[in-house]
Parts: structure tokens; C-alpha cells; sequence
């Protein structure tokens, strides 16, 4: 599971759906969550998952997506098995990791220094842990 340190920046809740906003060293990023019962409020810092398997990558990407979550990195390590392949990125001050079938790191011709943009959709990431309210 990728952890990415971020504090909340929005929230916007109709009915029982709840969009959040987050800056993570910079980088905005929001989550969509069907009744969140947890206690957070503006300020409030955090650590959002998002599962290797759900983090896709793009290579000089352009034009519009419906995908919210978008970070710069730079591959450090791209590991080959024989259908998968583990890609870990530096996003900023983090580390992260992608798994992607094999077939595509072979046709993005993935290779540690590349820049590549992380994408998490916005239904894939999730608050793991409160590290220290913000404002109520």
C-alpha cells in the first residue's frame, strides 16, 4: 500500500457521497468516498493509501482525463517478472509504487530517470491514517 503524507484542503459532501481535497507536498489530489464517518476537517493532516495495482503511468501525457489525482515522479527502480512489473517512483519527497502488466512497461519502454505521471483515480484513494486534526 502507498502512503502519501497530504493535508486536507476541501470538503464537499452532498447527500451521502463526500469529495475531499488534498495537497500532498504540493500536488493537489481529492478523493471521492460514499459515507466517510470519519471525524476530519480542514487542516487536518493525513496519510492516503492507494494500492500499487491502482496506480497507473503515463509517459508525456496529454490532453484531458476524468482522472483526478495526477503526480509528477521520476522512475528509480522498474522490476520485470514475467507478467508484472513493480515500478517505484520518487514523487516529490516519497516513494511510490506501480504494478503494471509487463506488456505495458515493454511498450512505454519504462526505465529508471524517466519522468513518468502517476495516475490515481479518485475512487482509489482512501485516508489511512489521521495524523493531526486541523481546524473543526
Amino acid at each position: 500500500m502507498n502512503r502519501i503524507e497530504a493535508y486536507i484542503t476541501s470538503i464537499e459532501r452532498r447527500d451521502n457521497i463526500t469529495i475531499v481535497s488534498f495537497d500532498a507536498a504540493g500536488a493537489p489530489m481529492r478523493m471521492m468516498a460514499l459515507g466517510l464517518a470519519i471525524p476530519i476537517a480542514v487542516g487536518t493532516r493525513v496519510i492516503l493509501g492507494a494500492k500499487a495495482s491502482h496506480v497507473a503511468l503515463a509517459k508525456k501525457l496529454e490532453g484531458h482525463l476524468s482522472i483526478s489525482n495526477r503526480l509528477e515522479a521520476v522512475i528509480e527502480t522498474v522490476e520485470t517478472g514475467a507478467l508484472l512489473c513493480s515500478v517505484t517512483l520518487r514523487v516529490g519527497p516519497a516513494r511510490m509504487e506501480s504494478i503494471i502488466t509487463r506488456d505495458s512497461a515493454e511498450t512505454m519502454a519504462l526505465h529508471r530517470g524517466d519522468s513518468v505521471t502517476a495516475l490515481i483515480k479518485a475512487s482509489d484513494l482512501s485516508i489511512l491514517e489521521i495524523v493531526e486534526k486541523g481546524e473543526a
